[in-house]
């Protein structure tokens, strides 16, 4: 016989989400005592203590780290059991879905579109940020699947490749070297740059691509935003590098050109990431099916 309930379970992972027994308390519409008391009857039957308290904060101990995925896919498995026997459909629920902002921008409306027509049922909640800010929520467990620019070395993530893509260096058709044969590497360095934060894959990318061919350049501006960027590449004196799905339009329109740099390699995969230990989830492989397919034939015949 199970010591534990699934409600127990759920409480503990509520708790370990918002690192507050308040928080959790309110999302799962319990008073703060109800869900004091699950927490403490879960370690008082397992025999390990859960979490450590640090402030205000409980955040997980080493127990209660190798129980979370545990339990994860027990509820996940016990959601399932549920539609099944209610004869709901399958492929139904909300999924947490976390994106880089070049995939989120050109390749996720389309996607989404489709899973809506496809499975009215599923639900996609979609979060953008930066790539270490989607590895980050992917190993708390905010989110269920993520899309990120280049590669993640961390052992717990699982990893498959989506699209190729490949970043550019782009300048106003009125820039000084927009009507260059070749920009070298020496002009590269005297260039006014604006470009993507730390943490972004795309600067993680550029960054690689100038290591040991350019010493320092001078970069006038970082930001978050790609619109930002274009729009002070377009109307002011700076070059940029950005993936050129972002840029491909705004090329063909004529507002920005890519400058032709032969000495540098900046090509990058747009990847999907999820924990390793997640275990089997519908909803997840479903979103995934729905991805390849895609983009198998948005570019079948279509080369960047």
């Amino acid at each position: 016989m199970l010591k534990y309930s699934l409600k127990q379970l759920a409480v503990f992972d509520a708790v370990a989400s918002f690192e507050s027994v308040s928080a959790a308390a309110k999302k799962l519409s319990m008073t703060q005592s109800a869900v004091s008391m699950s927490l403490s009857q879960l370690e008082s039957l397992l025999g390990r203590p859960l979490f450590t308290r640090q402030g205000n904060r409980l955040t997980l101990s080493h127990w209660g780290s190798w129980l979370r995925p545990r339990a994860r896919r027990l509820l996940q498995d016990a959601q399932q059991i549920e539609l099944g026997l209610h004869d709901q459909q399958l492929i139904s629920g909300v999924f947490q879905l976390c994106s880089s902002q070049t995939a989120a921008e050109h390749l996720l409306p389309d996607l989404i579109s489709k899973i809506d027509n496809d499975f009215p049922e599923l639900r996609i909640e979609l979060m953008v940020e930066n790539t270490d800010h989607v590895i980050e929520g992917i190993l708390n467990y905010d989110y269920e699947l993520g899309i990120i620019e280049g590669r993640s070395d961390d052992s717990r993530i699982h990893q498959e490749n989506w699209v190729d893509d490949h970043l550019v260096i782009v300048a106003a058709p009125h820039h000084p070297y927009a009507n260059y044969e070749e920009v070298n590497l020496a002009q590269l360095e005297q260039a006014k740059w604006v470009l993507r934060e730390q943490g972004a894959g795309t600067r993680r990318i550029f960054d690689g691509a100038l290591h040991g061919l350019i010493e320092n350049i001078n970069v006038w501006k970082e930001y978050e935003q790609v619109p930002v960027l274009k729009s002070m590449v377009k109307h002011g004196p700076y070059i940029g590098s950005l993936p050129f799905l972002d840029v491909e339009k705004d090329v063909a329109a004529g507002t920005l050109v890519i400058l032709p740099t032969p000495q540098l390699d900046m090509k990058r995969t747009l990847s999907f990431v999820w924990r390793n230990d997640s275990g089997e989830n519908p909803l997840r492989d479903c979103v995934l099916s729905e991805a390849r397919r895609m983009i198998k034939e948005r570019f079948k015949n279509k080369r960047f």
